[in-house]
């Protein structure tokens, strides 16, 4: 990463992307736990981790944000390097934690039977913390290659957890109340979506972009993709809850 290549645009612009990550974040995580008690108590397990995640990430904006602003000396309209690292870590030790609990989460909010429930929220949960795992090298990789060859191997989970949230899920979400069913699919296609997102920023550096404008679009990238991701991933498991709440309190 050659962080000497920054200009003060690029510096400020992705200040303010990890500010507004770490406003949304935080703002979403109360939000969600104010929620809880709108739901029947059999969801509110997944409201609670949709706030968790929302929370973890906000962590480690703020972390993330402090090592950006601690890795270069603004003064007068110039911008130098402090020689300071930017800790990339930072990222991925969020994504080691969030990732496997989203998918959790949309398990929960779709009440399985028990035993699918723990099978499905190991295998999946397995399966996301094994690509964030792999992802990291290649992440802090000096050479096209070898970033190239771990995008790769990540990309192998990947493709696992979209089969199953794509097909994998079917015959459970037919078996939702019909209320949420369109929902429930959104929310797994909204996985689905976002998380390519990670994939095709993580290629920005390989693909003609250099310096300060790789950098940049790569932390400013990754930042959307986990708005999309958590907050308003979340929002939708929210929704999905309260409507099944209404549906069951009618029921009885």
């Amino acid at each position: 990463m050659d962080l000497a290549s920054i200009t003060v645009g690029q510096y400020n612009f992705t200040q303010n992307a990890f500010s507004f990550g770490l406003a949304v974040m935080a703002a979403a995580s109360l939000f969600f736990w104010f929620m809880r008690s709108e739901v029947a108590p059999a969801y509110r397990m997944a409201i609670t981790i949709t706030g968790l995640v929302t929370a973890i990430a906000a962590y480690h904006y703020l972390q993330i944000m402090l090592s950006w602003q601690g890795a270069f000396e603004v003064s007068n309209g110039t911008i130098e390097t402090s020689g300071a690292q930017f800790n990339q870590a930072y990222r991925y030790v969020d994504w080691l934690l969030t990732v496997p609990l989203l998918l959790i989460e949309l398990i929960l909010v779709m009440k399985l039977a028990r035993g699918e429930t723990i099978s499905k929220s190991i295998w999946l949960g397995g399966a996301a913390a094994l690509m964030i795992a792999l992802g990291y090298p290649g992440e802090i990789a000096e050479t096209g290659g070898t970033r190239f060859t771990f995008w790769i191997l990540s990309m192998i989970p990947f493709i696992y957890i979209v089969y199953q949230l794509v097909v994998g899920l079917k015959d459970s979400i037919r078996k939702q109340p019909e209320n949420v069913r369109g929902l429930i699919n959104g929310a797994a296609y909204l996985v689905v979506i976002s998380w390519l997102f990670y994939p095709i920023v993580f290629l920005f550096p390989l693909v003609g972009l250099t310096g300060g404008a790789a950098i940049t679009a790569v932390e400013v990238g990754y930042t959307i993709a986990d708005i999309m991701a958590k907050a308003v991933f979340g929002i939708l498991i929210l929704v999905i809850a309260m409507r099944k709440s209404e549906h069951e309190q009618v029921k009885a």
